[in-house]
């Protein structure tokens, strides 16, 4: 592998805080933090139980550490937000094992970031070779069926690409700040059908009576925490059954290791909390991540999830405000479009074929879905 070694660690507390964060930037990107990994892993979210088994990467070059991939040894495919449901069905039909496969990625979290972090000094050429090697050396010997990197950069997908992996990519909605002064200013540049739609729905949440509350920092209490997490588990067990991926110990861990960029918007009847957003905060960009309520409110969640964030990406002169997976409920209240990309490699698969044509094919729909998109944009024409 050209003096090119390669090591595996079962957490990132085995490699270790200072090497972890010579390569993933937590001002940048929140979620492949040493802080939010390990919380994640230190709380039983994220292991062989819940099947995020972590199987990091750490690439060396003459004993230097030069390159690092956060990584999961995975039994099943959800919280990956990249779905392969499809491919996994077609294994398990034909007697096949889809399951374990590795997978890099943030756990449940479909937001782009580093995902394979090398040395600027590096040639990226060989450094994702010797990546490749190994990776497939250890599918070898562990039977995985293959193994996927997920929300990746557009220019880091095209260079795995280069190194024969298939790529894949799916549509989220962002919204993007390009100086507003104020939200009335933001929704100027909105067609007025749309503009009186988001007005409404603001009104609607005022008449209720509701109070809001913005709490970043140290403003964030224990209590607050507590009530996310509650409300987060009765989200899940409401739509898909159980409680989650994660528990009380991690929101607990995420306000004691990274207070600073957490963002909690609440909303009060009287002096109860009833519902509650959380957020992270990266250098330009406010991710929306969990949300929750103890009882149904008209048009809240657009205005915790969404309009709350716009309003303080706009006092914070933030750029960015990524609002989570999927939701063309979002095109409407001024987010846009844009592709997110992954790339995977599979061992051996009888079905190789099948997945070049299916992927294929999706890259053509969402081609389609972009445009179409763009002929339902809520902004006023220039």
């Amino acid at each position: 592998m050209s003096n090119f070694s390669v090591r595996f660690f079962s957490s990132a507390q085995t490699l270790g805080k200072s090497a972890w964060q010579a390569f993933f930037d937590a001002a940048v990107d929140p979620f492949t933090s040493y802080e939010f990994i390990d919380a994640l892993e230190q709380t039983g979210c994220a292991s062989a139980r819940t099947g995020w088994q972590a199987h990091h990467l750490a690439l060396y070059h003459k004993q230097e550490l030069v390159g690092l991939a956060l990584g999961y040894i995975k039994s099943h495919s959800y919280g990956e937000y990249v779905f392969d449901w499809a491919i996994a069905e077609a294994y398990e039909t034909h007697g096949y094992d889809y399951y374990p496969k590795w997978l890099c990625a943030a756990p449940f979290t479909p937001v782009t970031g580093a995902r394979l972090a090398l040395s600027d000094s590096l040639d990226k050429a060989q450094a994702l070779a010797a990546i490749r090697t190994a990776l497939d050396e250890q599918a070898q010997q562990l039977g995985w069926s293959g193994w996927h990197i997920n929300f990746c950069s557009q220019a880091q997908a095209e260079q795995l690409q280069e190194q024969g992996l298939a790529r894949r990519t799916t549509v989220q909605f962002q919204w993007h700040n390009p100086g507003y002064r104020d939200f009335d200013e933001f929704c100027r540049q909105l067609k007025a059908r749309k503009r009186k739609n988001i007005t409404k729905e603001r009104a609607a949440v005022a008449e209720a009576g509701l109070r809001i509350e913005v709490a970043s920092g140290n403003e964030i209490s224990l209590a607050h925490m507590q009530a996310l997490s509650a409300f987060y588990q009765r989200t899940y067990l409401k739509r898909s059954g159980h409680l989650g991926y994660l528990n009380g110990d991690f929101f607990t861990r995420l306000k004691q290791s990274i207070s600073e960029q957490l963002v909690v918007i609440s909303a009060y009847d009287g002096e109860q909390m009833v519902a509650a957003s959380l957020f992270l905060r990266g250098q330009d960009t406010l991710y929306g991540r969990y949300w929750g309520c103890l009882e149904h409110y008209d048009r809240l969640h657009f205005e915790l999830c969404y309009y709350q964030g716009i309003e303080y990406c706009i006092k914070q002169g933030l750029s960015h405000f990524n609002g989570g997976a999927q939701g063309e409920h979002k095109l409407a209240r001024g987010f846009t479009p844009l592709l997110t990309h992954s790339c995977h490699h599979f061992i051996n698969s009888p079905f190789t074929a099948a997945i070049d044509d299916f992927i294929i094919r999706e890259t053509r729909q969402y081609s389609l879905y972009l445009q179409q998109c763009a002929g339902l944009s809520p902004y006023k024409v220039q």
